[in-house]
């Protein structure tokens, strides 16, 4: 029998997304017949807009399905361009624009182009859990902001202050955040801003993939609106995948100083190269068009955020912040005397109910549980959480 052929360190040092594997497992689970009812997925449940899918139709019918310009078709990058500069308050152009395979490319590229072995990636915690395997993927380590409900998940400019060393390259901000709906307000960012002025070296990445997804009284913004003379090392990442619900179509896209963005482009061309075409007509589509669509979704999931908030605060033992943004809700749980990955495993095989264990965001007291779900699988995933959690 032949040897195994050895795996890369970087490979075995590789760990799979484990929000992912959880819904796979949900599935398979499901189709086997079990009665499962799943809180796990970052994916919005709504169809996408009926205008986005027919100008897709109409480039595919039209013949754009062959090779297209790597950095992105440019009636797209010149729309993302104008809706940071119209929307967001960034003055953008479309050469400061990169189309990627979903936001998380625009992540992986952003890592790979700024860091070399050595340097460190500042990041608060909890985190989405995709960031710590990037940077390590780059060679970068990672040097944790903990934070927690009694901070409001948030850290301070203090906290910042102190995490800075001479190896620090770059900030990673989530905000609306996934896994706790934290959302930064413009005072905070200001004060982030202070303390960067203070560092030069340090660059900043601002994942603003959740920005249309907010609670009633809360807003956006973005850090580079904030602090302009800044501008310069402060990336935006962002894509279709949430607010207009695209998460199949792979669209996503990275903004920032021009240099920056044609070394992530040239690491395209060597490694994926252009975005699908025709379904870059459908993002530009969405981005050129109505928002109805967007706000009328973003309704909904507040609503939704509401009924899973409140129904988990009513459930004895669990602590809960409510989120601000996004369509996560993220509880303590410590007081069942779990930890996070054990209490999944036990949610999934006794109660059929998959969430996902706050150990993959970096906190291991807390799950995370989705409202992107229809209004009775939210009941009965609360339902599910209550049976079990007065059985223990």
């Amino acid at each position: 029998m032949p040897a195994l052929m050895t795996l890369s360190a970087r490979a075995q040092a590789l760990q799979p997304s484990l929000t992912l594997a959880i819904s796979a497992k949900a599935r398979e689970l499901r189709s086997q017949g079990r009665d499962i009812c799943s809180l796990s997925a970052g994916e919005p449940d709504f169809d996408t807009p009926a205008f986005i899918r027919e100008a897709a139709t109409q480039a595919l019918e039209a013949g754009h399905t062959r090779y297209g310009p790597v950095a992105g078709e440019p009636d797209l990058r010149e729309a993302i361009a104008t809706k940071l500069s119209d929307e967001n308050g960034v003055p953008t152009r479309g050469d400061q624009v990169l189309v990627t395979n979903g936001g998380k490319q625009a992540l992986y590229n952003l890592f790979q182009v700024l860091l070399d072995p050595g340097d460190e990636v500042l990041l608060p915690a909890p985190y989405w859990l995709s960031y710590p395997e990037m940077a390590h993927l780059a060679g970068a380590s990672v040097r944790c902001l903990p934070t927690d409900a009694s901070t409001g998940f948030r850290f301070g400019p203090e906290q910042l202050e102190a995490a800075i060393t001479s190896a620090s390259r770059l900030l990673v901000l989530n905000s609306p955040s996934n896994p706790t709906g934290m959302v930064l307000g413009r005072s905070e960012l200001e004060a982030i801003a202070e303390v960067l002025r203070r560092h030069p070296a340090v660059s900043v990445v601002c994942d603003e993939i959740y920005e249309m997804l907010l609670s009633p009284g809360h807003a956006h913004h973005s850090l580079a609106a904030v602090a302009p003379d800044l501008a310069e090392r402060i990336f935006i990442v962002n894509g279709f995948a949430k607010g207009w619900a695209m998460t199949g179509w792979r669209v996503g896209w990275l903004a920032g100083a021009r240099h920056v963005v044609a070394a992530a482009s040239a690491l395209q061309s060597q490694s994926t190269s252009n975005v699908c075409s025709f379904a870059q007509f459908g993002a530009l589509a969405a981005v050129s068009g109505s928002r109805d669509c967007v706000r009328e979704m973003a309704a909904e999931f507040s609503v939704r955020r509401s009924r899973l908030s409140d129904g988990l605060m009513a459930i004895e033992g669990l602590e809960l912040l409510p989120p601000q943004g996004a369509f996560y809700a993220f509880p303590d749980v410590s007081a069942w005397g779990l930890d996070s990955m054990t209490l999944c495993r036990r949610l999934l095989e006794e109660v059929g109910l998959a969430v996902v264990p706050g150990a993959a965001f970096g906190d291991d007291r807390c799950i995370r549980l989705s409202c992107a779900a229809s209004p009775a699988t939210i009941d009965d995933g609360l339902d599910r959480l209550r049976r079990f959690g007065e059985g223990l």
